[in-house]
């Protein structure tokens, strides 16, 4: 069979490894920043001010008002302290809430962004920004806010919790199983998404044992950096789609609801995806029905695995579904309202996947 394929390297610099981050300021400096506003979430104030007092004078100030799901009316604030203070680029120190802030910023005001990851979300890697406004999820692709440079650092993920860290964890492998299937993959990312779904389901289990356990965490950010940069490079389809949904229309958590329904999505996808699928029974120790081993996974760690226990009620099952179908992403296997609601009740009750027939 004839290959074809578009393949596109995205402009930023990583530095990987444990204590890196205590090379931040020469970071923000060589990437030509002089005052930079860090942005976290209040639960990450205090590494925003631990980060700022590292940067000394290149810091102007900490805001620490990141939320799920980035905002409208956050994004406004950030921009306009921004301004306010004459930044000339933000520090993003968190997760996908800090980030996607960063982003938002970028996006409207032109400020460049360091991310600083802490969990393992992967937004970091991508181009891809969201805003949250009226319960609607608005979510694009703008070189702007691609992060000029990104330090992953073990040491800043050993406080964040087991929980977080299983779903954290569990919402970046949801970008590579995607990734896998996805309209635009390529030879390159498929290689990245294998690996990065092996490093992350191989490492979390060992992270939720022993969070102290810094080997494993390396491992699982390792993993969340192949993960995010499959992310970035690819067309996201079906599952993401309905994360956004919940999360912008439901304001459901949005990692644990990553968690819950990427086992759902993939055994919807799988009949179409024969060799996704064969790519992730590999990654997952060569064991048949990737699907059922995700939600095997997700339930060793602990983590949640019904959209009930998240605090969606029953009777928005048919609203999520009119808001998926009327506007899709690109997905292998058609998007139809019934195959949809059937997918959600199935993740709302907490059942294993179906393994549906195309």
């Amino acid at each position: 069979m004839t290959r074809a394929f578009t393949y596109v390297a995205l402009p930023m610099r990583v530095v990987f490894g444990a204590g890196v981050v205590s090379t931040l300021p020469e970071e923000v400096a060589a990437v030509g920043l002089t005052r930079v506003l860090v942005l976290c979430s209040p639960e990450q104030e205090g590494t925003g001010r631990r980060i700022a007092a590292a940067l000394g004078n290149r810091a102007v100030d900490v805001l620490a008002e990141a939320r799920m799901h980035v905002p409208v009316e956050v994004a406004e604030r950030a921009g306009d302290a921004a301004r306010e203070l004459r930044a000339d680029g933000g520090v993003a120190v968190g997760g996908g809430s800090a980030i996607g802030l960063g982003k938002a910023v970028a996006l409207q005001h032109g400020l460049p962004v360091v991310a600083v990851p802490t969990t393992y979300a992967g937004s970091e890697m991508t181009p891809v920004w969201g805003l949250t406004e009226g319960g609607t999820k608005r979510t694009g692709r703008d070189s702007r806010v691609l992060p000029v440079s990104v330090l992953y650092d073990p040491e800043l993920t050993v406080t964040l919790p087991a929980g977080l860290s299983a779903t954290s964890g569990v919402n970046a492998l949801a970008h590579a199983v995607e990734g896998l299937y996805a309209p635009d993959a390529s030879p390159i990312v498929s290689l990245m998404a294998e690996e990065g779904v092996r490093a992350m389901a191989a490492a979390l289990p060992a992270v939720v044992a022993d969070g102290d356990d810094l080997d494993a965490r390396a491992e699982a950010q390792y993993g969340a950096w192949l993960c995010g940069a499959v992310l970035g490079a690819t067309t996201m389809s079906l599952h993401h789609k309905l994360c956004h949904v919940l999360g912008g229309a439901l304001d459901l958590p949005h990692a644990q609801t990553h968690t819950v329904v990427l086992p759902h999505a993939l055994a919807h996808n799988a009949p179409a995806v024969p060799r996704a699928v064969a790519a992730l029974a590999r990654a997952l120790g060569g064991l048949d029905d990737p699907a059922r081993q995700l939600w095997d996974l997700a339930g060793r760690l602990g983590a949640p695995r019904s959209l009930r226990e998240l605090g969606m009620a029953e009777h928005d099952i048919p609203r999520v579904a009119d808001l998926v179908v009327a506007d899709p992403y690109a997905n292998p296997r058609p998007v139809t309202r019934d195959g949809i609601a059937a997918l959600l009740r199935r993740a709302w009750t907490g059942e294993p996947p179906a393994a549906l027939s195309p």
